[in-house]
């Protein structure tokens, strides 16, 4: 059974902070043992300002790989892009921009071709099968989602790929699988928001299905760390 760290901070200012701590121990614990990092960042507003703060720490980032836990099928420079939030935040700080980005190729004809590319990659870097990344940041969505695996999305039950395609909010997405994100050395999820209140709850309920709650899939070996504010976290 996963078992879940619950760490809970007052406010979204103080959450940016402690996650950016967090992540930098983590970080410089792999560097410690590796000649590389392979961490997977997550996209949406919330990990943003943690970003910011995380590219300031003084880490050897030309040793870091990092990819994308998820990607919305659109170019590069669309508002949408995950990428293009981690360019503007975590990448554009002096110290960070040495690290080595790896985006999800959708500038290829199908979403199918980019799933593909991008899981080929993650093999090429990666040891293992699954490949183990070291670190992976998710998010929480308010329906219980992560990454790119939406409730009731055929994504939740991909066991073979490493990458595939899924659809969330009308739109297509890249996202790494279940099988993946679980193979990870460490995984730690940022929630924020009083919206995400009962997510948070089905997320640590050891009884919630992993259906209706598809952030349950992920199930590492190692202890999860959860990372939230008093408004998520509620009682």
């Amino acid at each position: 059974m996963t078992r879940y760290h619950l760490i809970v901070v007052e406010s979204c200012e103080e959450l940016a902070h402690q996650a950016a701590q967090v992540l930098a121990s983590q970080i410089d614990l792999v560097l410690a043992d590796r000649d590389r990092a392979q961490i997977a960042l997550a996209g949406g507003t919330t990990p943003e300002a943690t970003y910011r703060l995380l590219g300031d720490e003084h880490l050897p980032w030309d040793r870091v790989d990092v990819w994308l836990g998820d990607e919305r099928w659109v170019a590069a420079d669309d508002p949408a892009s995950n990428l293009g939030l981690l360019k503007g935040s975590l990448l554009a700080r002096p110290l960070a921009a040495g690290a080595s980005l790896h985006p999800v190729p959708t500038g290829l004809a199908t979403p199918e071709l980019g799933a593909l590319a991008y899981g080929e990659q993650i093999t090429q870097h990666c040891e293992g099968s699954p490949p183990r990344l070291d670190l992976v940041l998710l998010g929480l969505g308010d329906d219980g989602h992560t990454a790119s695996l939406f409730p009731g999305t055929p994504a939740t039950m991909v066991t073979d790929q490493w990458v595939t395609v899924s659809e969330g909010k009308g739109m297509a997405r890249i996202t790494m699988t279940a099988p993946l994100l679980s193979a990870a050395r460490q995984v730690v999820f940022l929630v924020s928001g009083p919206g995400k209140r009962e997510a948070l709850r089905r997320l640590m309920d050891p009884e919630e299905s992993s259906q209706r709650t598809p952030a349950r899939l992920v199930q590492p070996v190692t202890e999860v760390i959860v990372l939230a504010d008093k408004a998520a976290a509620g009682g």
